[in-house]
This record gives structure tokens, sequence and C-alpha cells, in this order.
């Protein structure tokens, strides 16, 4: 059963509205420019706000450009727990990731530009992996309450790591393809692969 939205207030979507568009200033002007010829001032300039509203939704320019790159992972895990207890952990991440890609998908040119950043710009990498690492310990945790296990179990630790990094595949995939194929597509590819316990694939493929 999925989570009922939120009701937003007009004053709501107007700062989701500021955010977004000083996301995306930062993005474009990164992958223009390059990641030190950019600062806070011109993202700034290029959403139409003062330096000083930059500030009220990210602490940073990197957070402008990484804020949103992760999978909520308060989100996730409470998809999670409302996927039935009968269905494996394998499939009930997948059914848990279904809302996030719709929305990745729905934003497909933010995506693919935040990717594209984040490969030309190197030193955005350890604050990624940094958040990622954070992710995957929330996850971790929801597996192994779901499955009746410990945390420091190896199991749950395993299933996050081993999904994270299907999932990631199917990013990269859809990436390269410019988001000409369908993550959705892509995720469930690299899901069944792992199902099947990672056969060799056919020389066809």
């Amino acid at each position: 059963m999925a989570l009922d939205p939120a009701p937003t207030s007009l004053r709501d979507r107007k700062k989701r509205q500021t955010r977004d568009a000083l996301a995306t200033a930062a993005l474009r002007l990164v992958a223009e420019r390059g990641l030190e010829q950019v600062t806070v001032e011109d993202i700034s300039a290029a959403a139409d706000v003062s330096s000083r509203t930059f500030f009220n939704y990210f602490p940073s320019k990197d957070d402008a450009l990484l804020g949103d790159h992760m999978v909520d992972s308060d989100r996730f895990t409470a998809r999670l727990a409302q996927v039935p207890p009968a269905v494996p952990a394998l499939a009930a991440v997948r059914a848990a990731l279904s809302e996030v890609i719709d929305d990745m998908q729905a934003d497909r040119e933010r995506w693919l530009l935040r990717m594209a950043v984040v490969e030309r710009n190197p030193a955005l990498l350890p604050r990624l992996v940094a958040a990622g690492t954070e992710a995957e310990r929330a996850v971790t945790a929801a597996v192994a309450a779901r499955v009746g296990v410990p945390p420091e179990h190896g199991f749950p630790v395993l299933v996050t790591t081993v999904t994270g990094a299907a999932f990631r595949t199917a990013m990269l995939r859809w990436a390269a393809a410019g988001g000409a194929r369908s993550l959705s597509d892509l995720v469930d590819e690299a899901f069944d692969a792992l199902a099947a316990g990672l056969p060799d694939p056919s020389p066809a493929h």
C-alpha cells in the first residue's frame, strides 16, 4: 500500500520551485564552466535570487549540486516497510525503489546532468561516497528489521550492497544511453540477474 502524498501549500510549492531552480542553475553552470569556476553568487544570479536566499536552501555549492543525488533513505525505508512480509528481501527492495525510479525518470534531464557533472568533477566524489555510506546504513537496518536479524548479520549488509550495486549499474547504463532506455527496465534487468544468481550472459547479449 502506498503512502498518501502530503498536501502541499502554495508557500511549500514556491520553496520547492526555488530550490529546484538553484539546483538546476548550479548544475548547468558547473557543466559549462567546471566546479572551480562557479560561485554561489553565480548560481544565485542565474536563479534570480540573492546569495542570502541561496543559503536558506543549501549550506554550500556542493550541496546544491548533490543535495538530491541520493535516494531519500527515510522515504525508501518507509516504502520497504509497506511491502508485504512474505515478499523476499531482494524483491522487496526492488518494489520499494519503484517510486524513486519514477521520480528520477520524470526529472530525467536534471538527473542526467547531475551524473555528468559528477563524472567531470571528481572532487565531488568524496562527498558522494560519504552520503552513500550513510544511506546504506539506514537501508541495512531496514532490511535487518524486515528479515528479523541484527544489522551486523551478514545478510542485510549483503542485500544492501548488491542491490545498491545493481541500482548504480542501471543508472550508469541509463546515463550512457542518454536516458533513451527506461531506467525501470534497466533496474529490472539488474535485479533479475541477481535473482538468477548472475549467470553468464549468452554471446548474443
